[in-house]
């Protein structure tokens, strides 16, 4: 692992880092009120409303994680021409992030989850989205905005963060991991199950254990952990990913890394800690996992700081991104060498 001073370094390097982040966003707005009566038309209750608020949700929130962390996120997706993506452009304006990614359709709404909130108790959640795939000239606009953020340069990773919505799709997926390995920017990938097979030859695959399971329709378990490796690195040479990150919750992360011929499997356990809600873990987990790649990191310090940040956020109630402070002085204490 790395020193005191590594880190130190490590973790300034993070400021100088541009990270473009390509998946489905999502706005998650809230309603909170108050509960004191029950409907006269239906048995449900009434909330009376206090506030509402809008926020970053799906591969948006893998952004905030990676502003949090210092580095500059430029989200690229499509929105739609509709008052919730006002509502989204609304919010990057307020974060400070660049807009340069964003393409708007008039044929796409703008994924939406309501949810109401009443006396401190979740009471309901309403989707608004749609989950087919882009069209052609949606896709095509999408691309020429990757293509063009690209050529102006300073891009040093490039994340799919996928929630199966359908903004990415296999070619897009196929044309810009080849123009971003033109360019030598490593391309790591957070997947769901639609895509999981179109992911060929990227540089790290961060699959969590249930979207593996789906991924490839098979029974796995923590308890075969030989059949579970044997999977793993059959799929990994398949696919040829680099290096595979698979997250397996309180079982902490199970790494497998493949390079010039030669093949290492290792298991890293999660830390103990007093668990508030899971929400958001994955995403903070790629985030840090991504700076890590983009700075060379070794397989396995990337794996224990990504592993360390996910479980810290853990430690919260809701969405919330990793501290840098926090994860740094963590870092110090649990993964620094005798």
């Amino acid at each position: 692992m790395l020193s005191k001073p590594e880190l130190h370094k490590l973790f300034s390097a993070f400021n100088g880092l541009k990270v473009m982040i390509i998946g489905d966003v999502m706005v998650d707005s809230y309603i909170w009120g108050s509960v004191k009566r029950l409907s006269p038309e239906a048995p449900v209750p009434i909330v009376n409303v206090i506030k509402r608020e809008n926020r970053f949700g799906g591969a948006a929130n893998v952004a905030i994680n990676i502003q949090s962390l210092g580095a500059v996120p430029v989200m690229c997706t499509v929105i739609g021409e509709d008052e919730k993506g006002d509502a989204f452009l609304k919010i990057l304006n307020e974060k400070n992030m660049p807009a340069t990614g964003i393409v708007r359709s008039p044929e796409r709404p703008t994924t939406v989850k309501f949810r109401i909130i009443g006396n401190n108790a979740h009471l309901l959640r309403v989707d608004e989205e749609a989950d087919n795939l882009l069209t052609e000239s949606e896709s095509a606009a999408l691309f020429t905005s990757i293509d063009n953020l690209m050529k102006q340069g300073n891009i040093d990773v490039v994340i799919f963060e996928d929630y199966d919505k359908g903004v990415i799709t296999p070619q897009l997926i196929e044309k810009v991991v080849l123009l971003a390995h033109q360019k030598n920017i490593p391309v790591v990938v957070d997947p769901k199950k639609n895509n999981f097979l179109a992911y060929k030859g990227v540089d790290l695959f961060k699959p969590n254990f249930r979207e593996l399971c789906d991924g490839l329709k098979a029974e796995l378990s923590f308890n075969d952990m030989p059949t579970l490796i044997k999977t793993l690195t059959a799929f990994q040479k398949e696919q040829g990913i680099a290096t595979l990150l698979l997250s397996m919750s309180e079982n902490g992360v199970l790494v497998s890394e493949i390079n010039d011929n030669s093949h290492q499997t290792f298991h890293i356990p999660a830390h103990v800690r007093s668990i508030a809600d899971v929400s958001g873990a994955g995403d903070t987990l790629i985030s840090v996992a991504a700076l890590g790649i983009a700075l060379k990191l070794d397989a396995r310090s990337m794996a224990s700081l990504a592993n360390l940040a996910g479980g810290a956020v853990c430690e919260y109630v809701g969405v919330v991104p990793i501290d840098k402070n926090r994860l740094f002085d963590e870092a110090c204490k649990l993964l620094i060498e005798d």
